[in-house]
């Protein structure tokens, strides 16, 4: 039996910092369950002030809803039910190995009528699923940047959420672990109809993986479709300021060359 495709919707949306509003009235078109979608766009654009205000870390105003149910009004345990988040970095001098962090993250919200073993099972079998069973027994302070982010996308994916949000989940990695977060977080997604949403500055990996690319811009959305329909010269234009080029490979995918400033 296959899983539920869930759905975010997001409605005249704002959040940002006591005195200073970050985004305001944004509201974007339905975001499916199924597929990966990458919010990017310049330095201050406003996307991961708007990822954490989805995550319900911050205070903000409008509609958030998850399969029908405004969110907003939630208890922080129930909101965190519907909608995980991985931030760029875990915080430092955490004392615990990887295994107890990714099991920590599930004992916080743990489905109703799951054991304890469930629990510890799932928590080993996510570390395995990103390659770093090797790394269950390891402290978090004595791992290098790329493993720490690793460690932390594990204890996002353990959770299992209807919406995963994801803050720069590559930035640390190299090439070869950059491919194995993007391919086993769309396995995920498609597998459990999540809704998944990642913050990227790398727009040709977003083109690579990504169904859908969201632009963001001075707190608006400046695009928003296909990687071919939001990545376009004038786009870059717009948005960054340069000049480029936006071209098909051999094998179909958006290929970005970026020529200059404006």
């Amino acid at each position: 039996m296959s899983a539920p495709v869930h759905r975010l919707s997001v409605a005249d949306y704002s959040v940002g910092y006591p005195g200073r509003h970050v985004v305001s009235g944004l509201s974007l078109p339905l975001v499916r369950g199924g597929a990966l979608t990458a919010l990017v766009g310049p330095n201050a654009a406003g996307k991961t002030t708007l990822l954490r205000g989805l995550a319900g870390l911050i205070r903000s105003q409008g509609s958030i809803e998850v399969d029908g149910r405004e969110l907003h009004g939630l208890s922080a345990s129930a909101y965190a039910r519907h909608v995980t988040y991985m931030p760029q970095a875990l915080p430092q001098r955490v004392a615990l190995s990887v295994y107890e962090a990714v099991l920590s993250a599930l004992h916080a919200t743990p489905p109703e009528g799951t054991s304890k073993a469930d629990l510890r099972r799932r928590a080993f079998e996510t570390l395995e699923r990103l390659g770093i069973g090797d790394l269950a027994l390891a402290p978090l302070d004595r791992l290098s940047g790329g493993q720490r982010q690793l460690a932390s996308l594990a204890q996002a994916i353990a959770r299992q959420p209807s919406v995963l949000l994801l803050d720069e989940p590559t930035s640390a990695l190299d090439l070869r672990y950059q491919l194995k977060v993007m391919s086993v977080v769309r396995d995920l997604a498609r597998e459990r109809g999540m809704v998944t949403i990642f913050v990227l500055h790398d727009i040709a990996l977003a083109a690579r993986w990504c169904e859908r690319v969201i632009v963001l811009s001075n707190g608006r959305v400046a695009a928003d479709g296909t990687p071919a329909e939001a990545i376009t010269p004038a786009m870059f234009a717009e948005v960054y300021g340069v000049e480029a080029r936006v071209e098909r490979c051999s094998h179909g995918h958006v290929q970005i060359m970026v020529d200059g400033l404006l």
